[in-house]
């Protein structure tokens, strides 16, 4: 059966979807002996011999999703030419491939989703989802509110024109009199865009953590530990992280659907004109809690088993996010 020459590289864990187009066309992709430089071109693994970098691609693995707290000082990179510390100093018990699914600079710290599923991860980095990335931020001084408008408005940084989808000041036990801290929510991904847009309006970022991916949040997970998120936990990813005020509007329902609710809205002022009262529908949680957005471990019957490493089930070793964790 034939499929795409990326989509296969992204299944097989080894990178992203976008990753896989760049080596394609940097010819670090080989099939049947012969460098591939087209995007589009289409293989037949069961036939087809595929090298990526001389080295021929595994079968694709179980998929796994893991949550790591990255530390402020460490790359957002599987390997660094300068020996600067790197996400995979922190993955020698994920006995997998993966790679993170976007960035967060050196300076910053916070949520960093990893997989070797690339097809999910081509999907977050996607502009056309406009997947959530909500933000803690310390700032050198006290903006004025028109300051702060100008960010949802949008301003011009290097990359284009970005703009927050909700901010807000929050209150926080190591607040100052001097510098405020916002809560800050954006959709686009550009290189340190969160700096760039305070120092447009005169303002340096002093800390910045990344707290949310979508509603999918960091909690309670410690700087610098990996823990094990199961799948059922990331359709959180693609609902956004915003106040109800500020989430994007449905489509308006057809003629139909507008009737119905006139009829509606007429049939309970004529139950309030007769002193009959109805109970108004019960509210979702707009927020859940962090110990309601991670799964439990698989478990039961039809489950796929879990890989050993060194004799044991790998997901017995790493930790599940939401879970308590007690330190030897």
């Amino acid at each position: 059966m034939e499929i795409r020459l990326n989509k296969y590289i992204a299944e097989s864990g080894l990178a992203s979807r976008r990753a896989a187009d760049r080596m394609i066309a940097e010819g670090q992709v080989t099939v049947n002996g012969k460098k591939v430089y087209e995007l589009g071109v289409k293989v037949d693994p069961s036939r087809d011999k595929i090298l990526v970098d001389g080295k021929p691609l595994k079968s694709a693995a179980q998929k796994i999703y893991l949550i790591f707290h990255k530390p402020k000082g460490v790359i957002t990179s599987l390997e660094d030419p300068l020996e600067r510390p790197t996400v995979a100093d922190y993955l020698d018990k994920v006995p997998f491939r993966v790679f993170p699914v976007g960035r967060l600079d050196w300076d910053s710290e916070g949520l960093l989703l990893l997989t070797n599923d690339g097809e999910l991860a081509n999907r977050i980095m996607h502009p056309k989802e406009e997947v959530t990335k909500t933000y803690l931020v310390k700032i050198s001084g006290q903006p004025k509110p028109e300051q702060i408008a100008k960010l949802l408005k949008g301003v011009s940084i290097i990359g284009g024109k970005v703009s927050a989808k909700h901010i807000e000041k929050i209150k926080r036990q190591d607040a100052s009199d001097q510098y405020d801290w916002y809560k800050i929510v954006i959709t686009e991904g550009k290189n340190r865009q969160i700096r760039q847009m305070f120092e447009k309006i005169g303002y340096d970022v002093m800390k910045l953590q990344r707290i949310a991916i979508g509603s999918l949040r960091l909690g309670n997970v410690p700087r610098g530990e990996v823990v094990f998120l199961h799948e059922s936990s990331l359709d959180l990813i693609f609902k956004p992280d915003l106040p109800g005020d500020a989430k994007p509007k449905k489509p308006s329902s057809s003629v139909a659907g507008g009737k119905k609710r006139v009829n509606e809205a007429q049939s309970r002022k004529a139950a309030g004109a007769t002193g009959a009262k109805k109970k108004s529908a019960p509210t979702e949680d707009k927020k859940p809690l962090a110990k309601k957005v991670f799964a439990k471990k698989p478990q039961g019957k039809g489950k796929k088993s879990s890989p050993e490493v060194n004799g044991k089930n790998f997901f017995d070793r790493l930790p599940v996010a939401g879970e308590s964790r007690k330190r030897k």
